[in-house]
């Protein structure tokens, strides 16, 4: 008995759909995405297999590497405060323009004098620009009194303890890191994080 034999069907599939979803998910990513601003100080962190998420606000960052050392808070508001009270700590007056720029800055490294010049430049021109580091010798500890500053500001606005976070180089030589723990131990900080990588972990 002859076989039957069956018609072949076409096997192709409509795409339509699924490329509809494939670019709607690619717009979704561009316009969620968002540039990484380039470092004042590049540092290239130790690794480490433990992951501790820092926050996003209410947070600072205390950057050491070639010898300098960066300072950085996030949260505007708190920036603004922190610089206020710098500016009446040095008796430097800083204008509400100053003050809307510097909350918009990332970390920075010069000492209070040359803090406007810094705070007048271009994003582009500031990550180039030769900061000398913020000064925290016996003799003039201006990183000693960025942290009470901001401490003291993240306390009024939010009713909250700022957090600490030190970024160090993984070439960085221990007595510049061990100054900055003094710092921090003189001012009853215990606990803060140290970042390692992306990531930190915590003391």
């Amino acid at each position: 008995m002859a076989k039957i034999k069956m018609k072949k069907k076409s096997t192709s599939t409509d795409m339509t759909a699924m490329c509809d979803v494939a670019f709607l998910l690619l717009t979704f990513f561009i316009l969620t995405a968002t540039a990484k601003v380039p470092e004042a100080l590049p540092v290239d962190t130790p690794a480490s297999t433990v992951q501790t998420k820092l926050p996003d606000t209410d947070l600072a960052i205390i950057t050491v590497g070639k010898g300098k050392v960066f300072f950085d808070i996030k949260g505007r508001e708190i920036r603004k405060r922190t610089l206020e009270g710098i500016g009446a700590k040095y008796g430097i007056e800083f204008s509400e323009d100053d003050k809307t720029k510097f909350a918009l800055m990332d970390d920075f490294g010069v000492p209070v004098t040359g803090l406007k010049q810094i705070i007048d430049m271009k994003a582009a021109d500031r990550t180039k620009a030769n900061q000398p580091g913020i000064p925290l010798d016996s003799l003039d500890n201006q990183l000693k009194e960025w942290l009470l500053i901001s401490r003291r500001a993240t306390i009024d606005l939010d009713d909250k303890e700022l957090q600490i976070a030190i970024k160090g180089d993984a070439k960085e030589e221990y007595p510049q890191i061990k100054k900055i723990m003094d710092i921090l131990q003189d001012q009853k900080i215990n606990s803060f994080n140290l970042v390692t990588g992306t990531r930190g972990k915590d003391f």
